[in-house]
């Protein structure tokens, strides 16, 4: 038995004539009971059609009156269709006809359009898993995303009003929130059937899923008249092939008045001739991070693919030779690089390494044990160990990548530079270098990233420093610095760009011959235990 009350009984009777289908039929009665939406279709179909006929029991006039009326008794029983024209070409049976006439071929719903009909069944169902097992993801739950047609919004309001003008003469209301929507309701009977074929469970919080969209040719000019009423609320947007959509459709029919609807649109919605159209099923998961700390040996290499005016400048970089084989390992369709900071391509990074991220796009495979993350690294490091070498790989999660940027200019980096001198020089001559500490400096924008940076002054600290005398020119200069300090300006000045500087300082000419970073102060991502130091 369905979970129908008396009171909606001139709901299910308005419905049926109107040609909803018998789900949509119990989502305008409010029926939250699932399993109701789970029964066959054609059980659920003569249920309604049984609870809708008016009990001849309970009105024995009704009764008496039919007895006396045979030719419309033949008439059901050679199955001929009688009918009067609704408004605006609406076709609307004859009261008690549509009750008791079984039809062998299935109208198409006017609200769904199919939907809740044809495409939640075992073998959609079928069909789904199919199509998930094809793209070849690993998973171990899923979550399901409907997208249904912008003019279905249009026809459940037709049918709301249709509704709400029926029970308000019986002194009754409808909320239009109270009814189930179309998604909730298709999700309640494909749910448990895909969760079946694919053997894992559907969860809502899943980083894997699986969307299907529905589309409607023969409708889509539903939501046209919207376009004049309510102008407002449909603009042009990027990447948009129409201004109806969803959202926008759905913010008119709040605006739009019931009497200027109804004037533009019948009540019930015009019967449709064809179903929706499932199209191609899609699959996609979640962003996987993936964290580490790398080394750079060379100094011919970048930290990102170098290209300036299209054409490329080094054969690889620190990005590729780590990301290539993630991309790989993980199965996934693109990344994105990011790093607390970068080193230039003549600049070496040792220590402990720079903390770096990468965001793998829709992976394919993304569960991995913590050995075979260690031999991935491995794998890294094996291929490229005279260049770069990859430390503390791990799966993280992606608001801790943010802790990689938290603070950016707050954090510290250690530098080793070798700097040469115009002026020869003696041991004493460097001394009072190392006596410096908290040295203010105002950094104009390099001229050398002037292209890819805004122009500005900033203001950095090298909080300490200390000088190694070499030779008669030649000098090592230890610095502790504020991120974000550009250490090759402040050896050599950048032509008046970065005051102070070394050569004001000096009082001589100097320049940078190499430089490496020592360390990048940042406490992530968590080291992992027995890990090689690579020096």
């Amino acid at each position: 038995m369905l979970p129908l009350k008396e009171k909606d009984r001139t709901i299910v009777q308005t419905l049926l004539k109107a040609g909803c289908c018998p789900r949509c039929v119990l989502r305008f009665c409010c029926v939250g009971l699932q399993s109701a939406y789970r029964q066959p279709y054609q059980i659920l179909e003569d249920e309604l059609h049984r609870f809708a006929k008016p009990d001849e029991s309970s009105n024995p006039t009704a009764a008496a009156e039919e007895e006396e009326d045979p030719p419309c008794k033949r008439i059901k029983l050679e199955g001929a269709e009688i009918s009067v024209a609704g408004e605006k070409g609406t076709v609307i049976p004859l009261p008690g006809d549509s009750f008791d006439t079984q039809k062998n071929e299935q109208n198409v719903c006017v609200v769904c359009l199919g939907v809740l009909q044809d495409f939640c069944d075992k073998e959609f169902a079928q069909k789904m898993s199919r199509a998930v097992d094809s793209a070849g993801y690993q998973f171990n739950s899923l979550v399901v995303s409907v997208s249904l047609p912008p003019q279905l919004s249009v026809r459940e309001h037709s049918v709301w009003l249709l509704v709400k003008k029926e029970v308000g003469l019986k002194g009754l209301c409808l909320g239009k929130d109270d009814v189930i929507q179309i998604k909730e309701a298709y999700k309640w009977l494909i749910h448990p059937l895909i969760s079946q074929e694919l053997g894992v469970p559907v969860n809502g919080k899943s980083s894997f899923e699986v969307s299907i969209a529905f589309i409607h040719p023969e409708t889509d000019g539903d939501c046209h008249f919207l376009a004049a009423a309510c102008s407002d609320c449909f603009k042009p947007a990027k990447n948009k092939q129409s201004v109806f959509t969803r959202m926008a459709v759905i913010k008119a029919l709040e605006k739009i008045k019931d009497a200027d609807f109804r004037k533009q649109f019948p009540c019930p919605p015009c019967p449709p001739v064809t179903k929706c159209v499932a199209q191609d099923i899609q699959c996609l998961h979640s962003p996987v991070f993936i964290a580490g700390r790398y080394n750079k040996y060379s100094r011919t290499l970048p930290q990102t693919p170098w290209v300036i005016d299209g054409e490329r400048k080094m054969e690889s970089s620190v990005e590729e030779l780590i990301s290539d084989h993630l991309l790989a390992t993980f199965r996934a369709d693109g990344f994105n690089f990011s790093s607390s900071g970068r080193e230039d391509v003549d600049v070496r990074t040792l220590g402990k390494g720079r903390p770096f991220a990468v965001e793998l796009l829709n992976p394919h495979r993304a569960v991995f044990t913590k050995d075979e993350i260690k031999k991935l690294q491995e794998t890294i490091n094996n291929s490229s160990s005279e260049k770069i070498k990859v430390r503390d790989l791990q799966i993280v999660t992606r608001d801790a990548v943010g802790h990689m940027k938290e603070g950016e200019e707050e954090k510290t980096k250690s530098y080793r530079a070798l700097i040469w001198t115009e002026r020869p020089i003696q041991e004493h001559d460097i001394e009072f270098i190392n006596d410096i500490k908290e040295l203010r400096v105002n950094q104009k924008t390099p001229l050398r990233v002037l292209h890819r940076r805004p122009l500005a002054v900033r203001q950095r600290v090298i909080h300490t420093m200390k000088a190694q005398f070499l030779d008669e020119h030649h000098f090592q200069l230890h610095l502790r610095t504020q991120a974000g300090t550009y250490i090759k300006e402040f050896v050599h000045g950048d032509f008046g760009r970065t005051k102070p500087n070394l050569c004001n300082l000096m009082k001589t000419v100097t320049d940078i011959l190499e430089l490496d970073v020592e360390s990048v102060d940042v406490d992530w991502p968590p080291a992992i235990e027995d890990e090689d130091t690579y020096e």
